[in-house]
Order: C-alpha cells, then sequence, then structure tokens
C-alpha cells in the first residue's frame, strides 16, 4: 500500500529545500511532541522541488543546516518551515500558536496608567476586536510585536522591556561579539585593555532567560550577567 505523505518546506538562504512526511507524526513533532524522526520520514531525499523530482545540491544542505544527515536536516525543515495540513490540523496548529502569542503578550506587556500586567483574556479580547491575523509558521516574538500594536488603539498597553549587562572574558569575547545583533538591541559595547567585553542589550522583558541561557551557553557560563527591567 502506497504511504501517504505531505511535502514539508523550508526557504533559507536563498535555497529552498523539501521532505516528505507522514502528515501526523510531521504535525506532532511541529507541536512540540518527541516522534522517531526515521518513521516521520518519508524518503531520506532532500529535494529542492519534490513535485518534479530535483534534489538539493550536498553543498546548499550542508551549507544551510551544517550538515548533510538527513535526520537532523528534517528536523529543522519541519521545526523551522511550512508543512501542508489537513483543515483540522491547521485549525489546532493556529489555536496553539494564539496561545503562545498570548502568553507572550502577557509575560512582556503592561498597562502603562498602572503598570500592571494585563490578563491573557483581555489581551484574547482585544486581539479578536481588532480582528488580527496569525500565521502558524512565523515566530511568536514578531507576530506579537505587531498584534500589541494592532491592539493599542483598543487597550492600554505598552511593552516591557529588560536592560542586560554582560561582560565576556576575552577567550569568549569575539564569538559572543559576532552574536549579539542577534540576542537582542545592541545599546552600547565597549572593549577593555584586557580584552574582556562589556555590552548592554535591551530585549523584551520575558525573553531574559532566553538570552541568558544563549549567552551561558557560548560562553560556557563565564560571563557576568546582569538584569534591569524597565517598565
Amino acid at each position: 500500500m502506497k504511504r501517504e505523505y505531505v511535502i514539508a518546506r523550508l526557504e533559507a538562504q536563498g535555497h529552498r529545500f523539501e521532505i516528505l512526511v507522514d502528515p501526523e507524526l510531521a504535525f506532532r513533532f511541529k507541536g512540540g511532541e518527541e516522534v522517531s524522526i526515521d518513521d516521520m520520514l518519508v524518503g531520506d531525499i532532500v529535494y529542492r522541488d519534490a513535485r518534479k523530482g530535483l534534489k538539493a545540491s550536498p553543498e546548499a544542505v550542508e551549507k544551510v543546516f551544517g550538515t548533510t544527515d538527513i535526520r537532523k536536516v528534517a528536523r529543522e525543515i519541519v521545526r523551522r518551515g511550512e508543512l501542508q495540513l489537513t483543515t483540522e490540523q491547521r485549525r489546532a496548529l493556529l489555536e496553539a500558536k494564539k496561545r503562545q502569542i498570548i502568553s507572550f503578550i502577557a509575560r512582556n506587556a503592561v498597562d502603562p496608567k498602572t503598570n500592571l500586567p494585563i490578563p491573557p483574556k483581555r489581551i484574547e479580547l482585544a486581539m479578536e476586536q481588532a480582528r488580527v491575523g496569525i500565521d502558524p509558521y512565523k515566530d511568536v516574538e514578531s507576530q506579537a510585536m505587531h498584534i500589541i500594536r494592532a491592539i493599542s488603539r483598543l487597550l492600554p498597553i505598552k511593552v516591557a522591556r529588560a536592560l542586560i549587562s554582560i561582560r565576556v572574558p576575552p577567550r569568549h569575547a569575539g564569538r559572543i561579539y559576532g552574536q549579539l545583533h542577534r540576542l537582542g538591541e545592541v545599546k552600547r559595547t565597549q572593549w577593555l585593555s584586557d580584552g574582556s567585553l562589556t555590552a548592554e542589550l535591551e530585549i523584551p522583558a520575558g525573553m531574559q532567560q532566553e538570552v541568558i541561557d544563549k549567552i551561558n551557553k557560548a560562553t560556557r557560563g563565564e560571563a557576568e550577567v546582569q538584569i534591569r527591567v524597565v517598565r
């Protein structure tokens, strides 16, 4: 019996990558559930156009994913890319993304009159009134910022920000310097006489732990980090 499949697609760095996957397992994996990648994959080919049978070049795969291991590549394509979905699956994915966005806004935004958090239900009602659209594939933060602007006409709201000051020892300074703009809005940087790097980043308050984890990973936990929340 012919196995059912759908196409998972990711466009990155000017390249398109497509793989064939089991629709149910891929949907569960994209929703955060652990599934067998071998069971999820239908075949072991990375295409640039699956419908035409055109394979992606190994060089392009290596350039974008840092590996040609089909299992590792498949995880990234399904996790970050687009997935053909049934109507019911798409509805469930949209609802899950909506909940993530509401949670993000509730963690990061406050009522500017009181500086108090805004209940998730009020945020949800304002989103419904503003008729905002949600993309199941776009990241939560960028959509949340757009939605905050949209609902600000209906609901007093502003984003709480956090200032993160870091000091990185010389052996990790060069590597972390190259990552600063991916971690947050860089407010200042300074190279010290001993080769250490100091920097200050501004980020949404709810992203503190995620950014700290990335800094610790890049510096093996050797960076000094201080945080100040600005409401």
